[in-house]
């Protein structure tokens, strides 16, 4: 029985992993040199200049690339949104991976 689990499994994995989508490496120093746009709101280090704007250093990768995809899709509203949206619409999906990889390297603000 547990044989046919096995082999049941290992037939899905190829099918899984060929319909997840393929996410990008990031490159915390290609991420470094394309946040110069994002410092004016959120600091050269991922400290946010006003407290209207949320700190990036230190933030989980992944959840920085999904919420820069996101308002790449005008999936989020309210208070900045309009302002990200425009920033992140000419991004590739290797900026939005480079930008998370960076601020996820900074060192978490206390």
């Amino acid at each position: 029985m547990l044989r046919v689990l096995l082999r049941a499994m290992a037939g899905l994995l190829p099918l899984i992993l060929l319909s997840s989508p393929v996410l990008a490496q990031g490159n915390s120093a290609d991420g470094q040199s394309k946040s110069a746009s994002c410092a004016a709101c959120h600091g050269a280090k991922g400290k946010a200049v006003n407290a209207i704007y949320p700190n990036l250093a230190g933030q989980n990768e992944d959840y920085l690339a999904l919420a820069l995809r996101a308002y790449q899709k005008g999936e989020r509203s309210g208070g900045q949104a309009g302002v990200m949206q425009a920033f992140t619409s000419s991004l590739s999906e290797q900026d939005i991976s480079d930008l998370a990889a960076y601020y996820a390297s900074l060192t978490p603000l206390k």
